[in-house]
């Protein structure tokens, strides 16, 4: 007998212990491998303004989140925590993919079951990080920016798949490289094989977002590119370079696509 993936995610989704969801996370893609869940459009959809999760860390704005230089000790902590609290909300923000948008392949499903599990791990690796260097997750501030990312893109999934994959997971095959030799030369060989496991992963990531967000594309007649490119100028984002071309290439970006998105910035569009 199987079980409907909509309302199992959400579930997990609204766990609120760290652990927890994790754990379920995990056990719901191998659960949807062993063929134990089955999409159910019919399945009634919840409105959820908050995910499920833990009373700290203290959420504030991003400007008031502490910036601490990686080659300190404090800055190290600083630097992984913020890392786990994206990977926390990457957990909660694959889930709300599988049971908010309805009517989409089976594949669909499966394939942001399977990021769910890999940022749970990636959470787990990262949170291990932290008991190490004598610290935990929620000791320090945070932001709810991708939290707020799944927010104004609940009410379509071409936009969840542009503006979430696509910028915002994207943004970090950008900037990791530049973490982990700064970790590199601090000494801390043991957080960069921690996310160079991430980074390598995360690629994959943005290719199922490109791939979703092609597919939905398709299925509007919509021109992938210049349809990537309005869609940013209307949410008034923009995807400023330097880029890490080798990973975007392999995470659904073409070549053409990123010079494109380069003069977008330049001009201010």
């Amino acid at each position: 007998m199987t079980a409907c993936v909509h309302v199992a995610a959400l579930q997990a989704l609204m766990l609120d212990d760290p652990a927890g969801k994790c754990a379920r996370a995990a056990s719901l893609y191998a659960d949807w491998q062993a063929g134990a869940l089955a999409c159910d459009a019919q399945a009634p959809t919840a409105w959820v303004d908050l995910p499920g999760r833990p009373p700290r860390p203290l959420l504030v704005p991003a400007r008031a989140v502490p910036r601490r230089p990686p080659g300190t000790p404090a800055g190290r902590v600083a630097l992984v925590h913020a890392v786990a609290h994206i990977e926390f909300n990457a957990i909660n923000l694959a889930l709300d993919a599988v049971q908010r948008f309805r009517g989409l392949p089976d594949d669909f499903y499966g394939d942001w079951l399977r990021v769910a599990a890999e940022e749970a791990r990636h959470f787990e690796l990262l949170t291990a990080r932290l008991q190490a260097m004598d610290s935990a997750y929620g000791e320090l501030p945070a932001h709810d920016g991708l939290w707020d990312a799944a927010r104004r893109t609940a009410h379509d999934p071409l936009l969840r798949m542009a503006l979430v994959p696509r910028v915002l997971e994207a943004r970090g095959l950008d900037v990791t490289p530049g973490m982990i030799e700064r970790l590199r030369q601090a000494g801390d060989a043991e957080t960069v094989a921690v996310l160079e496991v991430i980074l390598a992963e995360e690629v994959g990531h943005v290719a199922i977002g490109s791939r979703w967000y092609a597919h939905l594309c398709a299925e509007r007649r919509l021109e992938p590119r210049s349809t990537f490119r309005r869609l940013l100028a209307e949410h008034r984002t923009a995807v400023f370079p330097p880029y890490n071309v080798e990973a975007r290439l392999a995470g659904g970006f073409a070549a053409e696509e990123l010079d494109a998105l380069a003069a977008d910035a330049a001009a201010g569009r």
